[in-house]
């Protein structure tokens, strides 16, 4: 195998994480650079593009130089960014507003309208795979073009987040396949726009750029752009990936039927099909995958790690915040104070809906909570939780799996949760799977998009190949004795959803 380095980007929430990884898929240098999310209005939630590029930018030339390899060592870059993400561009590809991020649900009430002009949920299922919410693309461009009308005129293509990067990279507007997948309008059989499921929605398919495989090659790297990453001008850039996606091809689990879980900001379900399965009724909807023979099924959950962030921002003490060391000291300094509450954290339920749900129950309105708090429950009751109740979700999400006869046995996990043992063993406790958690979780989805670049190069026989540079640092088997504890307290964490929902709609519609 030829000697080389690939370069991959994953252009997440928080912030971009990207790496430089040989062809034996080993980790030759990892770089994450943070910027801001900002919410200037009630479920609104935006970042600036400039900040994403300036992001990976700054990560590329700190890699070339820690690890002191060539500009010439590198053959080829590849994007991963947010999924769902709404970056609109005029002609010369400068962003005309910030970009929407898919946390934002300002779009509810477009999203109405637009079941309702396909004749209610049901049918709307059945001709794009699931219900949209004001959380979804084509909603989002729909409110920029009733609410923005100059933003709108201006628009020359809404790219998304990975779009956007490869543009600044190339200078070519394209969209990869699993980002087009995620708007619902993507024609699986021709691989194009569904353009009478466009034109019933009201999408104006001019404003769309073109669709590419996510391992074409996007174009080449501008002199511009070059300069800025530190590397080689004309160097390839494939048409990348949407960031669950590339986790899926970083967690290794590739084969039909193989499933990993996320633990990030978000958290997610995902498994790997020959063919496109939708299971509507909770929010999980299949999206072609970066493999051009396959497909991925997800189910994601909006809030996961950022119930964590929450805890450590506001509960956490400040003797707690001066043991931690770096940015990710505070987790751990977390993990031992829940690893010493019992599992069941004394009957204590948190609901981890801090902003709105998409699946297992696609919900905007929905709050987090929780539940049967008591005066014998401790700080530390709260934090265990936490923990929990992440779990139970994912659970709900491989339980809805399991209705389409996917066992999830066993699941890789991935992104930053999975560094904790105490979260991956709650989650195989709860969920009662094996859980496979990966060298190096936080940058699977870089990894993923890197190793994606040497299938584009030919340096790789099939796509699928990439599961044997792929390792597992650590299993976690289910243990039995704390399973009919987290039986129980499920069966009551998934009966609390309904009254839930409705008292959260009141509150927050």
């Amino acid at each position: 195998m030829p000697e080389g380095l690939l370069l991959g980007h994953d252009v997440g929430t928080a912030g971009a994480k990207s790496v430089l990884v040989d062809l034996q898929g080993n980790l030759r240098a990892s770089c994450y650079a943070p910027y801001p999310l900002r919410h200037p209005r009630p479920n609104w939630a935006e970042q600036d593009p400039e900040d994403f590029w300036r992001a990976v930018s700054a990560n590329t030339r700190e890699m070339v130089s820690q690890s002191g390899i060539a500009p010439a060592d590198v053959l080829g870059i590849g994007f991963a960014g947010q999924m769902l993400g709404l970056v609109p561009v005029d002609g010369a590809g400068r962003p005309t507003r910030p970009a929407i991020s898919w946390m934002d649900s300002r779009a509810d009430g477009q999203a109405a309208r637009m079941i309702r002009r396909l004749g209610g949920k049901q049918v709307f299922m059945w001709l794009a795979g699931a219900a949209p919410s004001g959380k979804d693309v084509i909603c989002k461009l729909a409110w920029v073009r009733e609410q923005e009308p100059a933003v709108y005129r201006k628009t020359a293509k809404f790219l998304d987040v990975t779009g956007y990067l490869t543009q600044r990279a190339t200078g070519n507007m394209l969209v990869d396949r699993t980002g087009a997948g995620g708007t619902g309008i993507l024609n699986h059989k021709t691989n194009d726009w569904d353009r009478t499921l466009a034109w019933a929605l009201g999408v104006d398919l001019r404003k769309l750029p073109s669709i590419y495989s996510s391992i074409a090659v996007a174009g080449a790297l501008t002199p511009e752009a070059a300069a800025a990453l530190g590397l080689q001008p004309g160097l390839p850039v494939i048409a990348g990936m949407a960031d669950i996606p590339a986790a899926a091809t970083g967690s290794g689990a590739l084969e039909h039927g193989d499933a990993h879980v996320y633990l990030g900001t978000s958290s997610w379900l995902c498994l790997s099909l020959r063919r496109p399965k939708n299971l509507g009724k909770y929010g999980i909807v299949s999206v072609a995958s970066p493999d051009p023979q396959g497909y991925i099924m997800i189910g994601e959950s909006e809030t996961a790690g950022a119930c964590l962030e929450w805890f450590a921002q506001n509960l956490a003490l400040p003797d707690e915040r001066a043991q931690a060391s770096g940015a990710q000291g505070i987790f751990q300094v977390l993990d031992r104070l829940a690893e010493a509450v019992e599992p069941g954290a004394q009957k204590l339920l948190f609901t981890p809906w801090m902003f709105g749900e998409r699946a297992p129950v696609t919900d905007t309105t929905l709050r987090g909570a929780f539940f049967n708090l008591g005066l014998e429950h401790r700080r530390e009751h709260l934090l265990r939780a936490i923990y929990e109740g992440v779990a139970y979700n994912l659970r709900w999400l491989v339980d809805a799996a399991g209705t389409a006869g996917f066992a999830c046995q066993p699941l890789r996990a991935v992104g930053g949760g999975a560094k904790s043992d105490l979260w991956m063993q709650i989650v195989a406790d709860v969920t009662g799977r094996r859980v496979e958690a990966l060298e190096n979780p936080q940058y699977a989805g870089a990894v993923g998009c890197a190793l994606a670049v040497g299938v584009t190069l030919g340096l790789y026989g099939s796509y699928k190949q990439l599961k044997q540079v792929v390792r597992v640092r650590k299993s976690f088997e289910p243990r039995e004795e704390h399973r009919a504890i987290y039986q129980a307290l499920y069966g009551t964490y998934r009966s609390l959803y309904p009254s839930f929902s409705r008292a959260c709609r009141r509150l927050n519609q």
